[in-house]
């Protein structure tokens, strides 16, 4: 944490060796992820997970259905990532690596995109038994019904042609030993398309024009039932193809950052002229040129020209930004005005918004603690369902006699018990929960980071970088021998403290150099925890820099009111108390309605700090927080934390520094703030891209919304087929209505989850308001 004072409690210089190593990755754990395709349910990423977790290289898998990604960690001494990908592909699926250059995984084709012949073809031959249905309904009986050998002929296209898929993902299935929807679509339909087939071929005198009369124009024919097993595997295919569809391009927030980047950009040649360029050929060191209403095509450094920025897809801050000489660049900007020559500084996967693509698709990749329930669930579900369809069959048959009824009755049970929706409801919520968070300027690190987030009740803050701008500014000074030169002992606190990562040293040698006072040489450089920093000067001795009980400086009792509110650094040569410095930082602009915000929405906000009480004790009474706690080390606010959580309270942290990551990583949930220490963000469960503290809540509010549309998304799979199952085992649905109803299920998880993506925080309802009052303002002058 960048704390605002160092006091006796206080370890503001602490060096993160300890944080470091116990967040450090070891050297023989690597991380991979590979795009999949060809899952078709739940069952299909547990089959994976199985075979992966199965091979003693790798530590961890775990598949996501709906993002149809994988993340595997492994040992890169035991294993490679071809020989992974082999692994998956073995199961029957196809497996494809991220490209060195590339911003993410691509599938070898795209499924969702590609021309439906399969599905067309299906149609097309289900088009006859629709008529022959309608005229059913209308009262002409089987008058419109086909021959049953045209029936014949185009069910047996349609099962072992078109639906041929279908086989082939079952057996992969049954070899890897966890069985999926499609399982359960092949036993049913074959067997309707079997006990039809016999009926027909053991009706009439089995010659061929007897079989060939049969059902001709009305005519009295066999009870056949083709147009179940046809209509089956065409609703199925289609709830399919438009579960594809909405998972790649709708809920895949991935495709829409790719997109921010051009194909082509306008290179400078050597000659001076520019020319357009695939953006591929471009190398780092380049030159560039982004005109008005284009996109950044890569990060860099502005080397002409000027303009203005809007860089809300990484930041969600939709205010553009000046950018001139010596600024930097990031991809997927867009240009709102000027424009601007630039030099390459990182393409690809190295930019900034290649990073968020990949922590993005990592987090999407993950799984919360709801998924797992849902995992155990489909894992035995076909299974049961193969028994209680066989148990509908057995029963329904010794009490009615009938065999086709009985036939019907279990194959009902069969289609409607698909667990795809139930495979769907946490991963298509999370990919549409991730993001929009990501719109927002929230990286969330993973699902279980998603998920803590939106059960938090309380909120801790740390104060300097987080609550304030963390750059404060020195108001005030005290020399013990008013004789001493002011400059003289800031220049030397200066020097010491350019030995210090903290937000008060870095503000004393801010003033330094505004006063143009060169740094002094030092040796033996020390970091006393709780107190400060001491250094040796050359013809000085001893300097301390910290805590005025570490320089042995006491304070007057009667100081101006500053002194209450401000941070204090004493200085001290041979234990000699020289003089201190009142620094004070400011609060960000929109500190006081992001508070307000989360206090609105029930949640607890406490303030933890390592400055002097009546610092924080300042900035809560300005803000409304009602708990402020003052002079707290990092162990301090971790122990606090835990007090929290011991009282049954989910409990986040926000802050930004070093000293930060202890109670970071005891929280429930941890915000690392934008352009916090490396450790902070290591430890923080998500990370905010802009410097606005209504990202906070933001992300409260969307990772409550997501678990929202779990919960939903669960109820109404777990509710869909425990209705769904009595009622086809009872006869009350048939073949047809229950694979029409499986796919409805998909779809209606899928556009729930879509729900979110139309999520808006409350500083984007306030602009759409404001914009419309606008609006309204202009029409009668239109």
């Amino acid at each position: 944490m960048k704390n605002s004072t160092r006091t006796s409690t206080d370890p503001s210089y602490e060096v993160a060796t300890d944080i470091e190593s116990k967040t450090a990755i070891a050297p023989e754990r690597a991380h991979l992820q590979l795009a999949i395709d060809g899952m078709t349910c739940q069952a299909c990423a547990s089959r994976i997970e199985k075979v992966l977790s199965k091979k003693p290289a790798v530590y961890e898998a775990s598949v996501n259905f709906a993002g149809e990604t994988a993340n595997i960690d492994y040992d890169p001494a035991q294993t490679t990532p071809e020989q992974v990908t082999e692994w998956v592909n073995k199961t029957g699926f196809v497996a494809n690596l991220q490209a060195a250059d590339s911003l993410f995984a691509q599938t070898d084709k795209d499924t969702a995109t590609e021309y439906p012949w399969r599905l067309i073809g299906l149609w097309i031959c289900l088009l006859p038994f629709l008529v022959g249905m309608a005229g059913m309904l209308t009262g002409f009986g089987m008058a419109w019904m086909p021959p049953v050998w045209i029936q014949f002929v185009l069910a047996t296209i349609v099962q072992f042609g078109l639906a041929l898929p279908f086989y082939k993902s079952a057996w992969a299935s049954i070899k890897g030993g966890l069985a999926n929807m499609d399982v359960l679509v092949v036993i049913g339909t074959v067997t309707i398309w079997a006990y039809s087939t016999y009926l027909w071929l053991t009706h009439g005198d089995g010659t061929l024009s007897s079989l060939l009369r049969s059902g001709y124009a009305g005519g009295h024919g066999p009870a056949v039932y083709f147009e179940a097993g046809v209509m089956v595997i065409a609703f199925v295919r289609t709830g399919k193809y438009l579960e594809e569809r909405t998972k790649k391009h709708s809920l895949n927030s991935i495709d829409l950052l790719l997109s921010l980047t051009p194909d082509e950009v306008e290179q400078q040649q050597p000659n001076g002229d520019f020319h357009n360029v695939a953006l591929q050929a471009v190398q780092v060191g380049d030159i560039l040129r982004a005109k008005q209403g284009s996109r950044v095509a890569t990060d860099g450094v502005v080397i002409d020209g000027g303009g203005w920025c809007v860089e809300s897809h990484l930041t969600g801050e939709s205010v553009p930004l000046k950018k001139q000489i010596g600024d930097e660049l990031l991809a997927g900007a867009l240009v709102e005005n000027g424009s601007l020559l630039y030099r390459v500084s990182a393409k690809g996967s190295d930019t900034k918004l290649g990073d968020m693509v990949k922590a993005l698709s990592d987090a999407q990749g993950s799984k919360a603690d709801l998924a797992r329930l849902a995992d155990r669930v489909t894992a035995v579900f076909v299974p049961v369902v193969v028994t209680i369809a066989l148990a509908t069959f057995g029963l329904t048959w010794w009490l009615t006699g009938m065999v086709d009824t009985a036939l019907m009755h279990a194959v009902s049970v069969l289609v409607i018990a698909c667990p795809c929706a139930l495979g769907l409801a946490t991963p298509a919520a999370i990919m549409a929960g991730m993001g929009v968070a990501a719109r927002h300027g929230v990286w969330f690190k993973d699902a279980q980071s998603l998920e803590a987030a939106g059960n938090i009740d309380t909120v801790v803050l740390d104060k300097t970088g987080t609550l304030t701008v963390g750059k404060p500014s020195i108001v005030d000074h005290v020399m013990v021998d008013s004789s001493i030169a002011v400059d003289d002992v800031l220049q030397i606190a200066a020097s010491v403290e350019a030995h210090a990562s903290h937000p008060l040293a870095t503000a004393l040698i801010n003033a330094a150099a505004e006063r143009h006072l060169p740094l002094m040489a030092v040796t033996d450089i020390s970091v006393i925890k709780g107190a400060g920093i001491q250094a040796n000067i050359e013809g000085l001795g001893l300097v301390k820099v910290g805590t005025a009980e570490f320089a042995n400086l006491t304070l007057p009792k009667f100081m101006p009111k500053v002194w209450q509110i401000a941070s204090t650094v004493a200085l001290s040569i041979n234990d000699e108390p020289l003089g201190a410095f009142a620094l004070a930082d400011d609060l960000k602009a929109d500190t006081p309605q992001a508070i307000a915000a989360l206090q609105e929405s029930g949640i607890h906000v406490i303030l933890m700090s390592g400055d002097k009480q009546s610092v924080v004790d300042h900035v809560a009474g300005q803000l409304g927080i009602d708990k402020a706690y003052g002079q707290m080390s990092p162990r301090d606010k971790a122990s606090q934390i835990a007090l929290l959580q011991t009282a049954g309270h989910k409990v986040a942290m926000v802050g930004d520094g070093v000293n930060d990551a202890p109670a970071m990583a005891t929280a429930d949930a941890s915000f690392a703030m934008f352009e916090g220490t490396d450790v902070a963000q290591h430890s923080a469960s998500a990370r905010l891209m802009g410097e606005s503290l209504m990202h906070i809540d933001a992300a409260q509010k969307i990772a409550n919304a997501t678990l929202r549309n779990i919960k939903q998304n669960l109820f109404f799979a777990f509710l869909y087929n425990t209705l769904g199952i009595p009622l086809a085992a009872f006869g009350f649905l048939n073949p047809m209505i229950a694979a029409a109803a499986m796919a409805l299920s998909s779809i209606s998880v899928l556009m729930n989850a879509l729900r979110l993506t139309r999520f808006r925080t409350e500083v984007e309802l306030d602009n759409t308001v404001s914009t419309h009052h606008t609006d309204d303002k202009r029409l009668p002058s239109a």
